[in-house]
């Protein structure tokens, strides 16, 4: 099996267009995923035939559950499909069916190379039944106050498509016990199928500085659906503005988002390299 490594802003991925699809990705993708026994990376990501948009995708985390969207992976996944010919070679912009819903990508290139897209990653969802979280009332959930190995935690709840849960600090999020914290937040009762877990410190109106545990791969270098899980929820408490710049450590995503409507995300894609896996 023909495939590609890629990332962006660190968070890395495995790629391929299978001509089939199976049912063993899930083997695959913890095997391929491995950092020590497989190629290494944050999951793996199919590019396949869509009767509903340009192109299908599927995303299966390290631990081979499946995702409803990775927003750092479809960009490369789109980059990928353009430079592999199953999308058009001068295409501006790509629709893409998730679990997530369809998303639409903007392309931008240098020296006729795609290194970058904005993604209409849909609007946020503060209502607790969209995660879906065990907490009562509508939302927004602001400040919710849960306890895990002994640290107070509050959290603010959004979703993309995806569950996120979100802690505020005041402090560099480096210094934070994410190893330890990230996995009991994820795996709290009050999230039946889990959730991602940002840590989050506000530099300003229009900048955050934030660390990921991603659901069902651990910690990452990056992630688009968590930057704008953050815009979104940074912008509603009235933290940041309708742009803000989050700094992660695989690097820096732009993300807009108006209080209405779409969060948009903008952020690079890089090829790393290809190889056969015997799969």
């Amino acid at each position: 099996m023909r495939v590609t490594k890629m990332h962006g802003a660190g968070n890395d991925y495995v790629y391929t267009l299978p001509r089939h699809d199976r049912d063993d990705w899930d083997e695959i993708a913890r095997k391929i995923s491995d950092r020590h026994f497989g190629i290494g990376s944050d999951g793996l990501i199919l590019g396949l035939k869509s009767d509903k948009a340009d192109m299908r995708m599927r995303m299966f985390n390290a631990d081979g559950s499946e995702a409803e969207m990775c927003g750092n992976g479809i960009r490369c996944l789109v980059k990928f499909a353009v430079e592999e010919g199953f999308l058009p070679r001068d295409a501006e912009t790509v629709s893409v069916e998730t679990l997530g819903g369809i998303k639409v990508l903007q392309l931008f290139r240098e020296g006729g190379e795609i290194t970058s897209a904005r993604v209409d990653m849909g609007p946020p969802n503060f209502s607790p039944a969209s995660l879906p979280a065990s907490v009562e009332g509508s939302g927004p959930i602001v400040d919710l106050p849960v306890v895990v190995d002994g640290m107070d935690l509050k959290l603010t709840l959004v979703s993309m498509g995806n569950p996120h849960a979100i802690h505020y600090i005041d402090y560099d999020p480096a210094a934070f016990p994410l190893e330890r914290v990230g996995p009991l937040v994820e795996n709290h009762h009050l999230f039946p199928r889990r959730t991602n877990f940002q840590v989050v410190q506000v530099l300003g109106k229009g900048e955050v500085k934030h660390r990921v545990w991603e659901r069902g791969t651990g910690i990452t270098l990056a992630s688009g659906t968590s930057a704008s899980a953050v815009c979104a929820a940074s912008r509603m408490r009235g933290f940041t503005g309708d742009r803000v710049i989050d700094h992660m450590p695989g690097g820096d995503l732009v993300l807009e988002w108006d209080g209405k409507g779409s969060v948009f995300m903008t952020g690079p894609a890089v090829r790393v390299f290809d190889t056969d896996w015997p799969g």
